[in-house]
């Protein structure tokens, strides 16, 4: 019995990592086309690459297009990330905003980390658009409080502790919509409770894209 048990495991991990490796390679291919060389980008991930352990968690080049792409599309100006690593997603997003007043606002756990976030966002010449607070993030969410000087923001971005989906998504309610939060498979309870919380909420619409690529299986929850 265990023999068969190993055996269809074996099966499994070689089955994955065949698929794996072809969504990177669809990855690839979409970004040849989609993607233009950037030099500034290159610069940012090897930064990141260079200081930070995991930095194989940063969202992938085509996340980052598409958030910057959604951005632009709905006008805004203010963007709340919560879990920021290297700032890559921030300049994304940073640059689909207004240079007059666009702002991405990006809450970061760890110090070290955050330099980093300053570094990246310096070279990629963004300073004066991203701002980082660093602490944990639900004790920064409790702290904001939107008002006639502070607008809400346009856009929250939610890519930290995937444990914690739930309290992140409704402790940022008051600060703006709509909501995007990236999850794994590895973080399934938290993604678990946070659709159970919203199941029989009549204010709430969402839903979920399930997605694969470089980055492997991916989902982006999307709440209004």
């Amino acid at each position: 019995m265990s023999d068969s048990i190993e055996a269809n495991r074996a099966v499994i991990t070689t089955s994955y990592a065949a698929h794996r490796e072809l969504w990177a390679r669809a990855d690839r291919y979409h970004n040849e086309f989609l993607l233009k060389p950037d030099a500034t980008l290159d610069a940012v991930l090897q930064n990141t690459k260079d200081k930070i352990k995991d930095y194989e968690i940063a969202v992938s080049p085509a996340l980052g297009k598409f958030l910057h792409l959604l951005l632009r599309s709905i006008g805004a100006k203010r963007v709340l990330e919560v879990g920021s690593l290297g700032g890559y997603s921030a300049i994304w997003m940073a640059r689909a905003l207004p240079d007059s007043d666009g702002e991405v606002v990006a809450l970061e756990l760890d110090e070290l980390h955050a330099r980093v976030i300053e570094e990246n966002v310096k070279t990629a010449g963004l300073s004066s658009k991203v701002k980082v607070i660093v602490g944990p993030a639900y004790a920064s969410l409790l702290a904001m409080h939107p008002s006639e000087s502070t607008p809400k923001f346009d856009l929250v971005f939610i890519d930290a502790d995937k444990k914690s989906n739930a309290r992140s998504s409704t402790t940022s309610d008051t600060l703006g919509t709509p909501r995007i939060l990236r999850t794994q498979l590895a973080s399934r309870e938290g993604i678990r409770a946070l659709l159970k919380y919203i199941k029989d909420d009549a204010k709430v619409e969402a839903t979920t894209v399930h997605t694969v690529g470089r980055r492997t299986l991916m989902a982006f929850f999307m709440r209004f």
